[in-house]
């Protein structure tokens, strides 16, 4: 189950593909030519989200040459959708996996301020709001690059738990979530 100094259990749903390059290959990286044929027409807001975590997760878990975008993981079964594919769990070296707030990153998702707190996140929407804005609009356009620049620098927020979670200590954090660089054979613990 993981143990406190060197390696954290983690649960990831993975596709056919990606078990079947798991086993033939011992390592799978994400493509964003997968995350683009997952959610077509929405894929614009899930690339968005996407590739702001790419560029900074890379400042707490470096991207090994291979990997575009990351694969999710949850440290609890019950915050991951069970439904189609292979749940695997994961015995994850640590330093191999950045952690955050899985309440946090679906505001990332859907394009939200992520505030130091509700009550600062509602001010922004309210904001946005009595401008005649919301937060998809400022960022799928280029028509708002202040409030944009707002956004994105909320969005570091996210990271705010890594060091904590590393650690073990889970306080304040709803539900942790993992991004990972690559799956590696040698992290499947069960399948």
């Amino acid at each position: 189950m993981g143990d406190q100094r060197g390696t954290i259990r983690l649960y990831t749903l993975q596709a056919d593909p990606v078990v079947e390059a798991i086993r033939r290959d011992g390592v799978c990286f994400s493509k964003e030519e997968y995350v683009r044929r997952k959610y077509e027409e929405s894929a614009p807001i899930f690339l968005t989200a996407y590739h702001w975590f790419v560029g900074e997760a890379q400042r707490f878990v470096p991207k090994p040459p291979g990997a575009q975008f990351p694969y999710w993981a949850f440290q609890d079964l019950y915050s991951m959708d069970q439904s189609g594919g292979h749940v695997l769990a994961l015995d994850v070296p640590r330093e191999e996996a950045v952690l955050f707030d899985l309440y946090d990153w679906n505001k990332i998702v859907c394009l939200k301020y992520l505030g130091e707190t509700e009550k600062e996140e509602k001010a922004f929407h309210q904001m946005l709001t009595q401008c005649g804005a919301n937060e998809k609009q400022v960022m799928l356009t280029a028509f708002y690059p202040q409030w944009k620049q707002e956004i994105l620098e909320s969005w570091g927020r996210l990271f705010r738990h890594h060091e904590r979670i590393k650690a073990g200590d889970n306080t304040g954090v709803g539900s942790v979530q993992a991004g990972l660089w690559q799956i590696k054979a040698e992290w499947i613990a069960q399948r």
